[in-house]
């Protein structure tokens, strides 16, 4: 069984969660305060947490940073609904998205499977895959590596795959709901901003081009695309 960690105080729902999600064919571990949480994150016994923002000890944003510092382990924020403020933060620390409470326990099985799927390393390409050069960019899908320079780039699964899509085709708009639909698995909804905040990151992490110009241009109210000439090589070699 997928080993899945949550960290919450509210035992009850740990409780009703766990049972819920024992019959989708996970197993759960919950542990009910931040430092808790924490080592367990640490621990590499789990391939996903559920982090609550609100926690004893340790708040939710606290453990996330430092999950971040040692873990690429992915998160799914537990959040109070209408908070946008806690979303955004836990996008911007590293959160691979989030769910506002209370929440249907379909969509959090939905959630859960969408980070699964596209952090499952069996579901890479094959080695021979091409390597993206773009820019001072060079993106190998098979390993999920970027290196900006010859220097490696660290991006999360979401980040990587954002990446890629808007890399694959410079210059041409992908809207907001389609990157959503590539990136997280799941539809665009209303005030979702969880695809907009992996691009800041991903625009902080990359940085701007060699020129002193930006790789991302954003359409307002549309989408995003990227500014540069790509050329590949299909023998897979870093």
């Amino acid at each position: 069984m997928t080993r899945l960690l949550l960290i919450d105080d509210d035992t009850a729902l740990c409780e009703l969660l766990s049972e819920y999600l024992a019959l989708e064919g996970y197993a759960v571990e919950a542990v009910h305060d931040g430092e808790a949480g924490l080592a367990a994150a640490l621990s590499g016994r789990y391939r996903l947490a559920l982090l609550d923002v609100t926690l004893p000890r340790l708040n939710g944003f606290e453990v996330l940073k430092r999950i971040r510092q040692e873990s690429s382990l992915p998160v799914l924020m537990l959040t109070a609904r209408g908070d946008d403020f806690d979303r955004v933060v836990g996008l911007e620390i590293g959160a691979d998205d989030y769910l506002p409470k209370p929440f249907n326990h379909r969509e959090l099985v939905a959630r859960i499977k969408a980070i699964l799927r596209r952090t499952d390393p069996d579901s890479r390409p094959a080695s021979g895959t091409r390597i993206l050069e773009i820019d001072d960019l060079s993106i190998n899908p098979a390993n999920r590596e970027v290196r900006r320079g010859g220097v490696p780039v660290e991006l999360t699964a979401a980040e990587f795959l954002l990446l890629k899509t808007l890399a694959e085709a410079p210059g041409t708009l992908v809207g907001r709901d389609e990157l959503t639909r590539i990136v997280l698995h799941r539809r665009l909804t209303p005030f979702d901003r969880a695809i907009d905040m992996h691009v800041s990151n991903l625009r902080r992490k990359l940085g701007e081009k060699p020129d002193g110009s930006p790789r991302i241009r954003t359409v307002r109210g549309s989408g995003y695309f990227y500014i540069g000439t790509p050329s590949g090589r299909g023998d897979g070699s870093a």
